[in-house]
């Protein structure tokens, strides 16, 4: 065995290269794949920097063997994330299935009130975007509809996208469906539920205030309720599924474990095997019309459900934009994630076990005495990085490595940071016209994110407060030992 001793610590040139070139390579991903960057050329290019800090450490004296544990250490980590990951693909695809979903969505539109549209659009985002753990989904969809009826109504497109954009990430973000809710746990070490719960401290106040400006704003604006596409989109629906309140029962079951505390793998799971039932219960038609021709009733819930743990479900309305919404979910749906996060954790174990994320720790943490700095610190990390990388995956997994430690020594809950990275990382990710999300929202709401980047007061107000609570100590988690 080598000796431990005999590896030789980065210089700021050695730690520099694989960022510089995980920098680089992630601009080519955008520059050449636009939105897909993060379905294959991001895990290449962490692949490929891992490489290159590897053929670093490997001329400072690390052997090989030292630095394989690592990586498998790193991946380790991720391992009940992962299984989390899964189980929530499989509940989006039988929630989706039995009706749990459209129910939410179906009665999150019948809140719609023209008076307080802007404020409005923001709840039912939200709702949506909470039920289905997807900002993008939602503002694809729901989103879409609601600028054609701001323009239609002669409304403000760029408020409305800022509102449709706040209430999205407001339901993505505290939503256990969702691939960054899980993502910022799975790096800074907390549990699922408790990160979600801690987050409430931000994001509640932040959405609120929120919601009070676009009351104010809309009071300016004169709306007549003349356009009827909630109302089609809501008799789709219908026509599509049995909407019942007995639908939301899973939700109610779900919500009820996790206010119980119980582990997030068993209780997501929970969750999806009450879809399950519940769509034998409640969505015959529906089965019947999704199976394949001449399979009797007990083979077609067989086939259909169990193609919905794995695959999701594909359901064909005759209007995309609904299509896109009810379709989706099953575990298949999340191999990507779980691919992005463990090329990203191997990259940063591999970084962290030669000592190059340390460099960096340092330099910053010169300046970072105070908790309020710390986290300060982190926030402009993860900004940083959503500017750098132009991706909100990443500005969770390099920052949620940097700072792990820091936190730690300090005495911090892991919650603590992970609600940070949300609160700044996921946040502001639309924000950025070139970062992967605000060149999506771009492309489906068609507002230039300069225009509405004043309007997403939400995105803008949540990692301020996340600042503001380091500094004046309120609601800063210390870890409670038991000895």
């Amino acid at each position: 065995m080598s000796d431990p001793h005999s590896l030789r610590q980065p210089s700021m040139l050695d730690a520099s290269i694989p960022i510089v070139a995980l920098i680089a390579m992630l601009a080519a991903a955008v520059t050449f794949f636009g939105d897909n960057s993060s379905y294959g050329p991001n895990q290449i290019a962490l692949l490929a920097s891992m490489g290159i800090a590897i053929i670093i450490g490997l001329k400072n004296g690390a052997t090989w063997v030292e630095i394989d544990k690592a990586i498998v250490k790193g991946i380790s980590l991720s391992l009940s994330a992962i299984l989390i990951l899964l189980s929530v693909g499989a509940l989006i695809g039988t929630w989706l299935l039995s009706g749990t979903v459209p129910t939410m969505i179906y009665y999150g539109l019948k809140i719609l009130d023209p008076t307080w549209f802007y404020a409005a659009s923001c709840i039912i985002c939200g709702v949506v975007a909470m039920s289905i753990g997807s900002s993008w989904t939602t503002a694809a969809t729901i989103g879409v509809a609601l600028l054609g009826i701001a323009q239609g109504l002669g409304l403000s497109p760029e408020i409305t996208a800022g509102a449709v954009i706040s209430g999205a990430y407001f339901g993505d973000k505290i939503s256990p469906l969702s691939e960054t809710t899980n993502l910022a746990p799975a790096v800074a070490g907390s549990e699922l539920f408790a990160h979600i719960r801690y987050m409430l401290w931000t994001t509640v106040p932040s959405i609120i205030t929120a919601l009070i400006l676009f009351v104010i704003l809309g009071l300016t604006e004169t709306a007549t309720a003349s356009d009827n596409s909630i109302a089609v989109l809501n008799d789709q629906l219908a026509s599509q599924f049995h909407l019942s309140i007995f639908n939301l029962i899973p939700l109610v079951v779900l919500l009820g474990l996790a206010i119980k505390k119980v582990p997030a793998f068993p209780a997501v799971s929970i969750g999806a095997l009450m879809g399950a039932l519940w769509a034998i219960l409640f969505q015959q038609d529906l089965i019947a019309r999704l199976s394949a021709d001449g399979l009797d009733a007990m083979t077609a819930n067989v086939t259909v459900v169990w193609s919905a743990f794995y695959d999701g479900v594909a359901i064909e309305t005759g209007n995309d934009e609904l299509n896109k919404l009810l379709s989706g979910g099953g575990m298949a749906s999340m191999l990507n994630t779980i691919w992005l996060i463990m090329c990203a954790l191997s990259f940063g174990a591999v970084l962290e076990h030669l000592g190059m994320l340390r460099k960096f720790v340092n330099v910053i943490l010169k300046s970072a005495k105070s908790t309020g700095s710390l986290i300060a610190s982190t926030v402009c990390t993860c900004i940083g990085t959503n500017l750098i990388t132009a991706d909100q995956y990443m500005s969770i997994v390099m920052p949620g490595r940097m700072y792990k430690e820091e936190y730690q020594r300090r005495d911090l809950d892991p919650v603590v940071l992970s609600r940070t990275l949300e609160d700044s990382g996921t946040i502001t990710s639309p924000l950025i016209p070139w970062n992967t999300c605000g060149a999506y929202m771009y492309g489906v709401l068609l507002v230039n994110p300069f225009d509405y980047i004043f309007y997403c007061f939400f995105n803008l107000i949540n990692p301020i407060l996340a600042v503001v609570y380091g500094f004046i100590g309120f609601k800063i988690k210390k870890i409670v030992t038991n000895k």
